[in-house]
């Protein structure tokens, strides 16, 4: 017997029927009002716990958000054609076998990690 995947991402938030509009508008995660199911491509996931002090998101956020994307530098173009800051690091590309990084925060301030899978060497 053996977890087979995520079934779900569970958060509190202070308008939940606003923030699901946005993700599903600007993202495409999500599913209409009603709707409770999206399925999404398989691929890989990371599962990393973080050391508490880690600053690698903001501290006041237990968790966040990364979402793999097919079309980095297109979803940055809508995003940013949205008016959403999106924030992008040398220092997160800095191994294209594991992938590029852009982050963007949700309209109540959660960190979102955007992230375009490389390929590893063993995979070239």
């Amino acid at each position: 017997m053996a977890v087979t995947g995520i079934g779900g991402l569970f958060f509190r938030c202070k308008d939940p029927k606003a923030q699901a509009e946005w993700y599903l508008t600007h993202l495409g995660v999500g599913a209409p009002e009603g709707v409770w199911i999206w399925n999404q491509q398989a691929g890989p996931t990371v599962f990393q716990p973080f050391k508490a002090d880690s600053d690698y998101f903001p501290a006041e956020q237990q968790a966040m958000l990364n979402l793999r994307v097919d079309d980095l530098d297109g979803l940055i173009a809508s995003l940013r054609a949205a008016g959403i800051e999106v924030i992008t690091k040398e220092e997160w590309d800095a191994h294209p076998e594991i992938g590029r990084f852009a982050r963007i925060h949700d309209p109540e301030g959660n960190a979102i990690e955007l992230w375009k899978p490389g390929t590893p060497p063993s995979q070239a």
